[in-house]
């Protein structure tokens, strides 16, 4: 049997959860959500979180699959840090009645060395 390999590239951090101010596309401009929070992050990637009545356009609120979203360029306003990221929509999942998870990868938009600050800014649920 073969042992399991960790394939992440960076350690996830489990956030105090911290608001989204935009959720737009980068390649269209469009406002895609009005509201959203980031509940996990690493040093490569972000994981966010929506409601469904979070969704401007009436295509992604009616939908269970949002994977068209997929490689797509976005960018948003973290509320709590007034701090703008851009990124790539990595994947999509659905969680039935709650919402959305969407995570972003934002290594190729920012140096290394800034992200592994934002990693300590950021506020840990581990206190």
């Amino acid at each position: 049997m073969k042992p399991l390999r960790n394939t992440r590239q960076a350690p996830r951090k489990d956030l105090t959860p911290l608001t989204l101010d935009t959720f737009n596309s980068l390649d269209t401009l469009q406002k895609l959500a009005s509201f959203g929070e980031v509940i996990e992050a690493s040093a490569t990637g972000i994981l966010l979180y929506f409601k469904r009545e979070d969704f401007i356009n009436k295509e992604l609120r009616t939908n269970l699959n949002i994977d068209h979203l997929v490689g797509q360029s976005v960018y948003f306003t973290i509320h709590e840090m007034d701090l703008e990221i851009s990124g790539t929509v990595a994947r999509t999942k659905f969680l039935g009645k709650t919402g959305f998870h969407i995570a972003i990868d934002y290594s190729k938009d920012a140096p290394e060395y800034w992200r592994e600050c934002l990693m300590d800014l950021l506020p840990s649920t581990q206190g």
